[in-house]
């Protein structure tokens, strides 16, 4: 076992603090990581507070992870001390159901583990990036290309794997019109994605206040929802829309807004339920679907397709001590667009 400093929230709801954990010796298919930067997601916010239901406490949240390998197990192929890598939402899984097999692990029936606040195959609590090294099996290690900055690409591998995953999935793409709902930490994503892909594409937010960074991100087009006419000006418009915001929708509204077998996807996750008029998606043939995130082969894809294209996330770069105060502006929608610890200052 390792001592290593990290930033845990002691309880639910209460303020993250400084303190240690231990981290696991290297076993034979392991690899050691000294954690350069790790981003601030809004599910660390959902998890640390309970907003998602129980948690484990004392907790390191934490699952946009870059850094250095520093060590590796000796039954290690795929990645040598010195290398770049990356670690998003799953540690591991239980490799063997159909999802697993299928290289879609983020839809494991046997039972993923998650980076952070879940039990380990060991019975141990897991603990995230907000920290100073972590260890985890080389299966859910991913090669960060040279293309992307460290403190860029760490956000995503939870951010831009949530947005990849969707986009790709519903062949986003020429001649298709792709709708992304928020511009924040997700949708910002989305856009330069989903323009890379080839798509036109709309950003629907609740204001135009972000409209000249939506534009620079390669936004086609910028609406305001809070203009009821919009709705009436995009009726029947998108082959897709994905959704990045964690507040309930009026998705009867966003449904009207497809084509005819148009979808509409959710990647945000509200903590309140929703309620929906089944007629608007009857009429149209439409889809109301979710994502989550992305397997350890198409996260590495992503990464690979962000590095030829020339661009990771949009961030801010904070202090340890200031992750308190990032999560109130998180929270406030006062980031541009994601926040990345430097973990050199824990």
């Amino acid at each position: 076992m390792t001592t290593v400093a990290a930033y845990a929230a002691p309880a639910a709801k209460a303020p993250l603090e400084r303190t240690t954990i231990e981290r696991r010796a290297v076993r034979e298919f392991d690899v050691l990581i000294d954690i350069k930067f790790a981003g601030i997601c809004h599910s660390d916010i959902h998890q640390a507070r309970e907003g998602w239901g129980e948690a484990i406490f004392p907790m390191v949240p934490g699952h946009e992870i870059a850094g250095i390998v520093s060590e590796v197990g000796p039954g290690v192929t795929r990645f040598r001390v010195g290398d770049r890598v990356g670690v998003g939402c799953l540690v591991d899984s239980c490799r063997e159901c159909e999802s697993c097999k299928a290289g879609e692990e983020q839809y494991c029936t046997g039972g993923s583990v998650g980076t952070y606040n879940a039990v380990g195959k060991d019975g141990g609590p897991t603990y995230g990036g907000y920290s100073e090294k972590v260890v985890v099996d080389e299966n859910f290690v991913v090669r960060i290309p040279e293309g992307v900055a460290l403190d860029e690409a760490a956000p995503l591998l939870c951010a831009g794997i949530t947005l990849y995953s969707p986009l790709k999935h519903w062949n986003a793409g020429p001649g298709k019109k792709v709708a992304i709902v928020g511009l924040g930490g997700l949708g910002h994503m989305g856009v330069k994605i989903a323009h890379a892909l080839g798509a036109e594409v709309t950003v629907l937010s609740q204001s135009l206040r972000k409209q000249e960074d939506g534009l620079k991100l390669g936004a086609d087009h910028y609406y305001a929802t809070s203009d009821p006419k919009t709705f009436e000006e995009l009726a029947g418009t998108f082959d897709l829309i994905v959704s990045t915001v964690s507040a309930p929708l009026d998705f009867s509204a966003y449904l009207s807004l497809l084509k005819r077998d148009g979808a509409l996807v959710n990647v945000g996750a509200p903590e309140e339920p929703i309620s929906l008029n089944l007629f608007s998606v009857i009429g149209g043939r439409k889809t109301l679907a979710g994502s989550m995130i992305g397997g350890i082969a198409e996260t590495q894809e992503m990464l690979d397709f962000c590095a030829e294209h020339g661009f990771g996330a949009e961030i801010e770069l904070i202090r340890a001590d200031e992750i308190n105060e990032a999560y109130e502006r998180v929270l406030a929608s006062d980031v541009r667009y994601r926040f990345v610890i430097d973990t050199a200052t824990i």
